[in-house]
């Protein structure tokens, strides 16, 4: 289990930085994204995984640790207001511009 969590969160910090590297806007929002969901599975995992064991105390002797839990959560809400707020940022920004480019310039333009 923790060698699949391993290389998914490695498969997923690549693919967001990669993506991030990119020239156009929508790819740096996924980069983004694919960052967040990263970091929330490194933060569920640090939890110390554990099949069968309930968040809740009493009910076992070894019970989940539900901080990684509540952090996800947390980090779930504030990565959708991050997308929303870039989404409402590049949108102006190709309207101004009239441009997806990150810097506003396209290279395959013509340059006086």
């Amino acid at each position: 289990m923790e060698a699949l969590f391993a290389v998914t969160l490695g498969i997923l910090t690549t693919s967001g930085v990669y993506l991030l590297l990119r020239g156009r806007t929508f790819s740096v929002i996924l980069g983004l994204t694919l960052l967040s969901h990263a970091v929330n599975i490194f933060l569920f995992s640090m939890g110390r995984l554990q099949q069968g064991s309930p968040a809740l105390i009493g009910f076992t002797d070894h019970p989940g640790d539900p901080l990684p839990q509540a952090l996800v959560l947390t980090a779930i809400v504030i990565g959708f207001a991050m997308t929303a707020f870039t989404v409402v940022l590049a949108l102006k920004a190709a309207v101004e511009l009239r441009s997806d480019h990150v810097d506003g310039e396209d290279p395959n333009e013509d340059r006086l």
